[in-house]
């Protein structure tokens, strides 16, 4: 394998690099999955249609083990970064366009080499929580049923036949050269109205009620929540102020805030849900105004796979110490990775080799050999031990519990 790599490892950075200038939204990743089904064609591997516009899948093998590998699609909205296109601002500065051609790589890799058991790869929209309008907009045509694609995928049992899954996500800049075990938190999505009173802002103040004033009671009440989370729950809400009003010669009637509830268990988001849900009732109440609540859910809390990971770590030693590999990280982000983590052993780990930071306008490659080479060698060699130990993956599915069924799911989505 190594000798084969070393001659045509360019090809993974070309690759990389033409995913990388090409950025799209979720659910509008048609440049990126033309780019990435040409490269399956060029190598002999027909790709399956999974519907949900861009999702697709390739498959080798057959009979168990079957392992499932995962990679993202999506950009998000980064204002000035170099290579954000010119219609949303879309750019993968969360490095999911090097998910894709490590997997797509590795996977061609694979085709000739696997002899036992089956390789799925799937590549995945609009995971990045983002464009929810637009999004809305295709649940209401029927294209998708919910905001997430693999919560979509997910409800219409597409990951049904896997035993396990590994997905892979870069940390950004930092000091650690790996990550294994991280935990995820998950999140709602709410958005609240604040309505009052319009009227003329200097004549007749007295004869209105202020839906920014509103906001204002509201925004302080959740401060004075802070201090009843607990350290260890993570909590955090954070949001904008959408819309503050309708023209400044006029008492505001209405005003719209936006924001993300977090927390790294299920109880604690659903106990802070509630809380921020009572503040904005009651303070619109205490002036007059009222406010309306839409709650979206987003993404649940990530729960890895250790023995997967276990290994995963054997084979990341031999490009760092044990020391370089940052475990059990708790991070607030999260993703629908979590949502699958709930049914299936299923691990994320982090590889470095980037500059800048996640989400910002100044992430970049730095080192491609950390950044693509070395993560698809882990990847390689771990569904290569995985398919050649079938007990192990045994082991794995005996001592996995589900979080969730699938009855409990859908009515936590709806």
């Amino acid at each position: 394998m190594k000798k084969t790599v070393e001659k045509d490892i360019e090809r993974l950075y070309e690759l990389g690099d033409e995913l990388f200038r090409h950025p799209e939204l979720g659910y509008k990743e048609f440049t990126n999955k033309k780019i990435l089904t040409q490269y399956f064609k060029e190598n002999g591997i027909e790709v399956t249609e999974l519907g949900l516009r861009t999702a697709f899948k390739v498959s080798i093998g057959q009979g168990a083990p079957h392992i499932g590998l995962i990679a993202e699609l999506d950009a998000i909205p980064t204002l000035g970064h170099p290579y954000a296109n010119k219609i949303d601002n879309a750019a993968h500065s969360c490095g999911h366009s090097t998910q894709c051609a490590i997997m797509a790589y590795a996977f061609v890799k694979l085709k000739d080499v696997i002899k036992n058991g089956t390789l799925s790869l799937y590549f995945t929209p609009a995971e990045e929580f983002t464009d929810v309008e637009f999004r809305k907009e295709l649940i209401k045509k029927g294209e998708i049923d919910y905001i997430g694609g693999k919560v979509n995928m997910l409800t219409r049992g597409i990951f049904d036949e896997e035993d396990l899954f590994i997905h892979l996500h870069t940390m950004g800049e930092g000091k650690y050269h790996f990550s294994l075990n991280s935990k995820l938190a998950g999140f709602v999505y709410k958005q609240i109205t604040f309505k009052g009173k319009a009227t003329h802002a200097a004549v007749a103040p007295h004869n209105g009620i202020n839906a920014l004033n509103a906001f204002v009671l509201f925004d302080n009440a959740v401060n004075m929540l802070r201090e009843t989370f607990k350290e260890e729950d993570y909590v955090r809400i954070h949001g904008i102020l959408a819309k503050g009003g309708q023209t400044v010669n006029s008492i505001p009637e209405m005003t719209l805030y936006e924001c993300y509830v977090r927390a790294m268990n299920e109880k604690a988001l659903n106990d802070t849900a509630m809380k921020v849900d009572n503040a904005a009732k009651y303070c619109a109440k205490a002036i007059g105004a009222s406010a309306s609540i839409k709650t979206t859910p987003g993404y649940l809390p990530m729960k890895q796979d250790r023995l997967i990971n276990d290994v995963i770590r054997k084979y990341m030693l031999k490009y760092c110490k044990p020391e370089e590999i940052h475990d059990d990280e708790v991070s607030m982000a999260a993703g629908d990775i979590g949502d699958l983590s709930l049914f299936k052993p299923t691990v994320q780990f982090g590889y470095s080799g980037f500059g800048g930071n996640c989400h910002g306008k100044d992430l970049c490659i730095i080192d491609k050999s950390r950044a693509y080479k070395e993560p698809f060698e882990i990847v390689y060699e771990t569904v290569l031990y995985l398919s050649e130990h079938p007990e192990y993956v045994d082991r794995i599915k005996a001592e996995f519990k589900p979080s969730m069924t699938k009855e409990e799911y859908l009515a936590y989505l709806k």
